[in-house]
């Protein structure tokens, strides 16, 4: 007899997400697994600074206050409880649970997967043959003398299933992949093998989806208009059948939007190519479907999955130096002017340009002619300097912005006082071979379990015909659609953007298949880098997914070495897509109803 559907809730999309989420999700209604995603590429670099401070930290600190607000209702009510917060320390988060626990006289069966950690045996690797190149520049590790502080493999689901098999009422990862939260425990739930490749490609698709908490929900959702609940949105809940497909939903009564739109807002979030790669198996976004399934309730189904690929994803952190950033306001006329002379007299007090490893000087224009009110007459000039030495970036910098307080340009204030260096971290994504990481779970009885890696694994491809998939740079052919009229690229579609590394993408999708077909001739290579001129030198893949009504955009190095060291104002890209939405271009009046 097939098992219903598994109900996985979300209760974190980042590490600092509503601390309440938890409690909601296990009071909101029924669920059978409670999941939370806590990491990304600037997490772990977070996480290994509070190690610097204590060696037994390292871990996401506010899961334990959620774990505290429903450890005792979980075990009443049989809820798993699954989550990515052991970060660099998935065994110190695994005791300090047992701890609390013991304090509120409960007794949960703790299990904690690890193996993902490899920043020590990087030498050993290395000559190895692992070279591990850089995804985006292609340059071996070896080539960079920077300090790596940390170095994870993206682990599977398989860990996690087996900690649930053997009764463990919690699991506690490291850096697994985001949508293992999801797939492991319904790989357990249902019993799936392996190489039931469509049913875990569906549950990783239901993962990407939920991992992000309300981004699925009405979050970061361009169709404002659509969301008539403006309360806080409902954090998302996955049922998951058997076969694979699911229904994403959230607790009655919650606010936000389940649609859709808002599904595929987030399926396109921080993706790539189409074919999505995780360490259990290829899902294949481009293969999917998404159906209303009732209010709040869309159902994913049919998404194809093929063998995984040979290798692992690895996340390096490398320790890239010290940065300090001062920001000069600039108001009313010559703006321009002001900025040159600001400029040149910093430098001129510092001791010249050279001086720095690196300096990133840029005028942020946000004033009007005649302004109405004094702040709407002011730009900024931020001004980031960076070294290896943090003295010459400290208040070294800081202080000597303060000397044009007087001698500078007329109005100087800025938007800070001085401030001290900070470290900053380069991201190096890389792969490695399945077979130099030791999966293991570490169970309740304290058992150590190696979990095997998948096999057979299979090169990246697509399951679709080779024209349906449109990479970096293929133009479609001219097509008449009628009368246009210039206006904002935003009145035919929605966007969600992001980062991945030093990379950023713009997923962008239309409500109609009528606004698909202009949006996929119009929306070329070439017409992107006239909307996006910041892109000029950079590599841009363009992605297809006709399914979606979507396109998918990749601009590779756009956030230079990754969010911890990117000089720009957004340095994850969260607010490129609505920046591409208020772009004006030629649109088809027939669309502008």
């Amino acid at each position: 007899m097939t098992k219903r559907a598994v109900r996985i809730g979300n209760c974190s999309g980042f590490y600092g997400d509503r601390v309440a989420a938890a409690r909601e999700m296990v009071e909101g209604g029924p669920i059978d697994v409670l999941t939370g995603d806590y990491l990304a590429e600037l997490t772990m670099l977070i996480l290994w600074k509070a190690q610097q401070k204590d060696p037994s930290a390292g871990y996401a600190r506010t899961f334990l206050t959620q774990v505290e607000q429903v450890l005792g209702s979980c075990l009443d009510r049989g809820i798993k409880i699954v989550t990515n917060a052991g970060g660099l320390n998935p065994a110190g988060l695994a005791e300090k649970i047992t701890e609390l626990a013991g304090k509120l006289g409960l007794e949960p069966k703790i299990a904690y997967v690890t193996g993902d950690n490899i920043v020590d045996r990087l030498p050993e690797l290395q000559s190895q043959g692992v070279d591990f190149a850089n995804l985006d520049t292609g340059r071996p590790l070896a080539e960079t003398d920077r300090t790596a502080i940390s170095a994870n493999a993206y682990l599977g689901a398989w860990g996690i299933a087996e900690a649930l098999a053997a009764q463990a009422d919690i699991v506690v990862c490291p850096r697994v992949t985001d949508a293992s939260l999801v797939v492991g425990p319904a790989a357990w739930w249902h019993g799936w093998a392996r190489d039931d490749y469509d049913a875990l490609a569906g549950a990783v698709a239901a993962g990407h989806v939920i991992e992000c908490g309300p981004q699925a929900t009405g979050g970061n959702y361009s169709f404002l208009d659509e969301i008539t609940d403006r309360r806080y949105p409902g954090f998302p809940i996955a049922e998951v059948a058997a076969d694979g497909s699911s229904v994403i939903t959230k607790h009655d009564g919650t606010g936000g939007l389940v649609s859709p739109g808002t599904v595929t807002a987030q399926l396109l979030y921080e993706i790539g190519a189409p074919e999505y790669l995780n360490p259990d198996v290829t899902a294949h976004f481009d293969t999917l479907n998404l159906t209303q399934d009732g209010e709040h309730r869309v159902l994913i189904s049919g998404t194809r999955g093929s063998a995984p690929p040979p290798t692992l994803k690895v996340a390096l952190n490398q320790l890239g130096g010290y940065r300090n950033t001062m920001t000069l306001v600039l108001t009313g006329l010559d703006v321009e002017a002001k900025a040159a002379y600001a400029e040149q007299l910093l430098f001129e007090v510092l001791g010249g340009r050279e001086k720095f490893a690196e300096v990133d000087v840029n005028l942020l224009r946000f004033e009007h002619a005649d302004a109405p009110r004094n702040v709407e007459a002011t730009a900024h000039l931020r001004i980031t300097v960076k070294d290896p030495d943090p003295r010459k970036v400290g208040r070294a910098f800081s202080n000597a912005t303060m000397e044009l307080a007087l001698g500078g340009y007329a109005g100087f204030h800025t938007t800070t006082p001085p401030t001290p260096e900070t470290a900053y971290g380069v991201y190096w994504p890389a792969l490695i071979p399945a077979e130099h990481v030791t999966h293991t779970v570490v169970l309740p009885n304290s058992e150590r379990r190696v979990i095997p890696h998948p096999h057979p694994t299979s090169p990246i491809q697509s399951l679709q015909h080779a024209d349906s998939v449109t990479s970096a740079g293929r133009e479609e052919p001219a097509r008449d659609f009628g009368e246009t009229r210039r206006e904002p690229l935003g009145r035919v579609c929605a966007a969600r953007s992001g980062d991945k590394g030093g990379n950023a993408n713009v997923g962008l999708w239309t409500r109609t298949p009528a606004e698909f077909a202009w949006l996929r001739a119009h929306l070329t290579e070439a017409k992107f880098r006239e909307l996006l001129p910041e892109a000029d030198g950079l590599a841009v893949h363009r992605y297809e997914l006709p399914n979606l009504n979507a396109l998918n955009f990749v601009v590779v190095g756009l956030l230079g070495e990754g969010v911890a060291s990117s000089t720009r104002p957004d340095p994850q890209a969260k607010g490129l897509g609505e920046y591409l939405r208020a772009r004006t271009t030629d649109i088809p009046v027939a669309l502008l109803g």
